[in-house]
């Protein structure tokens, strides 16, 4: 009887091999091209209407990549600016449009604002999404491109979800942010795998890290082979470990995207950091949730942080 099952045995060991195979090259290859959300003309209609009333200019700007990927953003400087700007990262499968709102607060306050398109997003170049391999030289270049053409004082960033994730990568390479604020970020993109296995069963990450751990690991496996990515070395805790730049994590309570503890695993990896934890909101809904001390908070920590390099010279 034991010798009858083991062929048996083998086989749905196979098949169950074969299929985590075929599913982990699905995911990969899902996650590295995106849904291209195009940045639509009567965007720019908007956005021109909104620097109008906030009385600022509004201009196309763009960069090209060592890799040959030109990246397009908009600049929108106020007439009475107060000589800071910002760096405004949009989340994935969405582009610069999806952080206007966050333009218009920092805009009413006197800061210049950049708002990119992520490579492979919105009207930007670049055929993959590496969430952050290749996204942090990209924001760096950014930086480098807003310190040439302004001057200003201090440079800020704020990110959601992924380009949360990407800023907090890129203090690897630019650590000359005055200070940064993100939302909903990951901690490592190994961390929320686990999760997405577990998602449209509505569990926990256990069953990343256990049933379809094959899944992670084959996807891994083929984004190194197929496309030369190391996708394990995108870790925004371990980009935060050693950083001196401030920064300012916030995360919903109830975020059902990606779950709370990604954010305690990043504030875990480095003392400095600041986590407020948002009480009723969900994915990149602090703003929403609570209006006023979003503002209070963000605004104050930009102010903070620039008085203390004044004060310094760090």
């Amino acid at each position: 009887m034991r010798l009858a099952r083991s062929p048996y045995l083998l086989l749905c060991f196979v098949l169950y091999l074969g299929c985590c195979l075929a599913a982990g090259i699905f995911v990969a290859n899902a996650t590295l091209h995106p849904t291209r959300r195009p940045l639509r003309p009567e965007a720019n209609n908007t956005v021109r209407e909104i620097a109008g009333r906030l009385d600022s200019d509004l201009s196309d700007v763009s960069i090209r990549t060592p890799d040959g990927a030109t990246l397009r953003a908009w600049t929108i400087q106020p007439h009475h600016d107060n000589g800071d700007a910002v760096i405004l990262l949009h989340g994935l499968a969405d582009n610069r449009i999806g952080m206007i709102g966050y333009a218009q607060l920092l805009l009413a306050r006197g800061f210049t604002v950049l708002l990119p398109d992520a490579r492979a997003h919105g009207s930007s170049g670049g055929e993959l999404a590496t969430y952050g391999l290749l996204e942090r030289n990209d924001i760096q270049q950014w930086f480098d491109f807003l310190l040439a053409q302004d001057h200003p004082h201090c440079i800020f960033g704020f990110g959601e979800s992924m380009g949360a994730a990407e800023l907090l990568q890129s203090l690897t390479v630019e650590p000359r942010f005055c200070a940064i604020a993100v939302e909903s970020s990951f901690s490592s993109l190994r961390e929320i795998a686990y999760d997405r296995m577990g998602q449209p069963f509505h569990l926990g990450p256990w069953l990343g890290r256990t049933i379809f751990r094959p899944v992670v690991e084959f996807a891994f496996l083929y984004a190194r082979w197929k496309y030369g990515l190391d996708m394990q070395q995108i870790s925004p805790e371990d980009a935060v470990a050693t950083t001196r730049v401030p920064v300012f994590l916030i995360h919903g309570q109830i975020d059902s995207n990606i779950p709370l503890r990604h954010a305690r695993h990043i504030q875990i990896r480095n003392p400095r950091i600041t986590l407020w934890e948002v009480h009723n909101a969900d994915h990149c809904g602090a703003i929403s949730a609570s209006p006023e001390e979003f503002s209070r908070r963000v605004l104050s920590w930009f102010h903070t942080t620039n008085v203390t390099e004044l004060t310094t010279g760090h």
